[in-house]
């Protein structure tokens, strides 16, 4: 992608490579996943097969940041923008967070106390173990640390070379996507149907599911025709990739089948996977739809740290009024 005045037909291409890509996947490993008719359950007698498990685990996200930020940065000499990088991390790991704390005790379970530290942190319904708040905390930095490294340096010859002449070209930030509103609300009128018709039992509401969209959806819909042809779909599909996998390495071998944590079957669509010991779809699109937003809202920080614009300038394009004694000096000048 050279640049953004002639790359929105390349953004675009991109943007059709990393759904192809995810589909060449996806298809074949659902259709094969399907062939599973009597799935095996594991047994597990010892009331606390993994002690700290999950307390442990969370190494799968601590230790790629601690790589990326002490070796593959300095040693690279890769220039963080680290105001965009915090800015970022600010506003997406609090929706992490409140997903913990509004809708844990609604979307999960917590079988087994002893794979944890047994420190409970507060949420909504009951406390819950300290570890889920450190994952999300972490899994938006890991997300956020690997896209920008790939970005910055593996797959650097694809982003945009003049940052901050392009964005300063910008007349405002935030830009309706309706696309992306019509799909979201496809999404969630599908999920809705489906569990009300189709799913196995009828109980509940597929939450979960419409938490995931919508998290994804609110970026999308105010800033994706800005971001698209900032973003850099290579380094981004290869980031998805490499969480989905650790994602799916976490879940369906650890963390389900030895009960760290498990989920509410009311509060889900009702796709459940059961050569994966029944995970639900939704631990599949959690991490797509993070990584999804991760993108956006950094490109988007990104740009306005870039343009040197005020905020409301930059997100509105609304400037700052001049004052009445200044617009006279000038008039004088």
């Amino acid at each position: 992608m050279s640049s953004p005045a002639s790359g929105h037909r390349t953004s675009r291409r991109d943007v059709s490579i990393v759904i192809a890509m995810l589909l060449m996947v996806a298809l074949p490993a659902a259709i094969t996943l399907n062939t599973v008719r009597a799935p095996g359950t594991l047994q597990v007698l010892d009331p606390n097969p993994a002690p700290y498990g999950y307390t442990w685990s969370l190494l799968l996200f601590i230790f790629p940041i601690a790589v990326i930020l002490f070796w593959f940065v300095p040693q690279e000499g890769i220039k963080v923008p680290q105001r965009a990088f915090w800015w970022t991390l600010g506003i997406l790991a609090p929706l992490g967070c409140s997903l913990d704390f509004f809708f844990a005790n609604k979307f999960f379970v917590f079988l087994k106390p002893g794979a944890t530290l047994g420190i409970r942190a507060p949420a909504m319904g009951g406390p819950v173990p300290v570890e889920e708040y450190v994952f999300y905390l972490t899994g938006f930095m890991a997300v956020l640390l690997i896209y920008i490294w790939l970005d910055e340096f593996w797959l650097a010859a694809y982003n945009v070379p003049d940052y901050p002449g392009e964005a300063r070209k910008i007349a405002r930030l935030l830009q309706f996507h309706p696309t992306s509103v019509v799909v979201g609300g496809a999404l969630i009128a599908i999920a809705v149907i489906y569990k009300k018709f189709f799913a196995v039992s009828h109980d509940g509401f597929p939450g979960y599911f419409v938490f995931l969209v919508v998290a994804a959806l609110v970026p999308a819909a105010s800033f994706f025709p800005t971001a698209k042809p900032f973003i850099n779909w290579r380094a981004f599909s290869l980031t998805l990739f490499f969480v989905l996998l650790v994602s799916l390495l976490w879940e369906a071998t650890l963390a389900v089948p030895y009960g760290w944590w498990g989920y509410q079957s009311k509060q889900m669509l009702g796709v459940f996977i059961g050569a994966w010991s029944k995970l639900p779809i939704e631990a599949v699109c959690v991490w797509t739809s993070v990584t999804y937003a991760t993108a956006i809202v950094f490109e988007i920080v990104k740009l306005w740290q870039a343009s040197g614009k005020p905020l409301r300038h930059a997100f509105l394009g609304i400037k700052k009024p001049q004052s009445a004694a200044g617009g006279h000096a000038a008039a004088g000048n």
